[in-house]
């Protein structure tokens, strides 16, 4: 499994179109994810800073990633989401939303037992 995280603004002239969308994201395009083999997938909002958080399941990412591209679903999506954002990505990176670096993570520890409290 891998963890992704990613960021990018959200233009706050459309900041009521986006929250509308995602409170009732299309089954179509949450079928494609599945898919896709993400899961466990999250966008948090920050002032105008949207970060998304997925965990990747599959074998081959950049597979998966043409396959969603490839959705015509998504692809009707994000014709209503893409211009809410605005891509804070490396310019000629490809990205458009900037993908983070993962820097520390608290793993489960398997048989560990809870610490007792006060």
């Amino acid at each position: 499994m891998q963890r992704h995280g990613c960021v990018i603004r959200l233009r706050p002239e459309h900041r009521e179109t986006y929250l509308r969308l995602h409170a009732e994201v299309w089954p179509s395009v949450e079928k494609t994810l599945r898919e896709a083999n993400f899961r466990n997938y999250t966008i948090f909002l920050h002032d105008d800073l949207l970060f998304g958080y997925y965990e990747y399941v599959g074998e081959d990412y950049e597979a998966d990633l043409r396959y969603i591209a490839a959705d015509p679903q998504t692809q009707e999506w994000w014709k209503l989401t893409d211009p809410c954002q605005e891509s804070v990505a490396e310019p000629g990176s490809g990205d458009w939303w900037a993908p983070m670096r993962e820097i520390w993570h608290l793993a489960d520890e398997a048989g560990a037992e809870e610490p007792e409290r006060p």
